[in-house]
């Protein structure tokens, strides 16, 4: 199924379609310009040098005496006056105007002193061949604009929507699905034997950056989780050392370390999981009021919980404890109390009272050891939360109060 076009006003298209009409007009009424005055220039010439014939016939005759033929005559009445000015003043001329409704070529000259000698030629078939003339112009020039206009408009639409195209798979691989590909014909073995158009390039090199990100996204993947195992085994022996140390403050101290590498461990591992997309929800009927009282009291950190409308929802209960346990937790070790948790039915917010989140992870979301400052880090959880969150078919959003603290917001979807 191809995709949608866009609309077509401000688009690539409408421009190009713009000025496609806008060079075929300019083009077509400079070419009609043109023929028109070359065949107008000839047409008055030919009929110019016929009536200028004919009036020096008429003179000679009129100057042996002979009777003038039908059309010629001196001063007759229809002879426009500016050409008898000029014939009286001694010049010959012509000129091209109406007599008895009809277009007549004029021709002019001196006679008998201050006398004018003319001849009239019907000028009617010149004008109609014109006229036809321009009326085919208008039309060729029309049928022209408009066949030039459909197959730029084609043309330009099929580049068009091959952008399109392109655009909407980078929308889809900044989304996260790195599995996207444009797969643009003309990018194959063998349009690569010939030269590529602007298009296939952008396409081809979309193709070659997404299967470059995916590629070190999964050698990161496979890196975090083969750290992640390897570090298990000997922590777990680790562990057992140090419970078998005598009590004291160094004991203790060794024995918050190795929980805190134990912690670190698992959440790799659990990021690891989440990355490979192959969780498996368990899901049932829960409450999500009970649900949260009992993800806060599992903390033991003090949130306050406020039930304003209760709602039942189809949900993994684990899961959605794990992601809101480390909402709480990052509200407890990052941001300042009290810490608020308040289910409105379908959906639960954690509320701190601290310096709320950074700008990139409420623009981007979290990042797994993303630091801010140098100093301040939201670790692994919110990245676990986030992912829980996925995986639940929820949405989990990040913001800052208007006067002050971070706000996550967990979107779930009721019965």
């Amino acid at each position: 199924m191809r995709p949608a076009l866009p609309q077509w006003t401000g688009t690539l298209a409408a421009k190009a379609a713009a000025f496609i009409t806008v060079m075929c007009c300019a083009l077509a009424a400079l070419l009609g310009v043109l023929v028109h005055v070359q065949v107008t220039n000839q047409t008055v010439g030919q009929a110019r040098d016929q009536a200028l014939q004919r009036l020096a016939q008429a003179t000679e005759r009129y100057e042996a005496g002979d009777t003038l033929r039908r059309g010629a005559g001196v001063d007759p009445p229809e002879l426009p006056g500016e050409l008898r000015e000029l014939a009286v003043a001694g010049d010959r001329g012509t000129m091209v105007a109406d007599r008895a409704g009809r277009p007549t070529m004029w021709a002019a000259g001196p006679v008998d002193g201050e006398r004018a000698l003319a001849v009239a030629v019907d000028y009617s078939q010149q004008a109609r061949t014109i006229d036809g003339l321009d009326r085919a112009i208008v039309w060729s020039s029309g049928l022209a604009i408009g066949a030039t206009l459909l197959v730029g408009a084609f043309a330009v639409t099929r580049v068009t929507r091959r952008l399109h195209t392109t655009a909407l798979v980078a929308r889809r691989i900044s989304a996260g699905d790195l599995d996207a590909r444009v797969n643009d014909p003309r990018t194959g073995p063998r349009a690569m034997a010939s030269p590529q158009d602007e298009v296939a390039a952008v396409a081809a090199a979309l193709d070659s950056m997404a299967a470059s990100l995916q590629g070190k996204l999964l050698a990161e993947q496979r890196f975090t989780a083969d750290v992640a195992h390897e570090l298990r085994t000997p922590l777990t022996g680790l562990h057992a050392a140090a419970e078998l140390l005598p009590p004291g403050r160094p004991t203790e101290l060794v024995r918050d370390r190795v929980a805190a590498l134990r912690t670190l461990t698992e959440d790799l591992l659990e990021i690891s999981r989440l990355d490979t997309g192959r969780e498996r929800l368990e899901l049932d009927t829960e409450r999500l009021g009970p649900l949260a009282e009992r993800a806060v009291r599992a903390a033991g950190n003090g949130t306050e919980v406020r039930v304003l409308r209760d709602a039942s929802v189809e949900t993994d209960r684990r899961r959605l404890e794990r992601v809101l346990g480390n909402l709480v937790a990052n509200a407890h070790t990052h941001g300042r109390g009290p810490v608020v948790l308040t289910v409105d039915g379908p959906v639960v917010t954690v509320r701190d009272h601290g310096d709320g989140f950074p700008e990139y992870l409420v623009a981007h979301g979290p990042q797994r050891f993303r630091t801010e400052g140098g100093t301040r880090g939201h670790g692994l959880g919110l990245t676990i939360a986030r992912g829980q969150a996925e995986v639940l078919g929820a949405r989990l959003e990040f913001a800052n109060a208007p006067e002050g603290g971070a706000v996550a917001t967990l979107k779930l979807a009721a019965e």
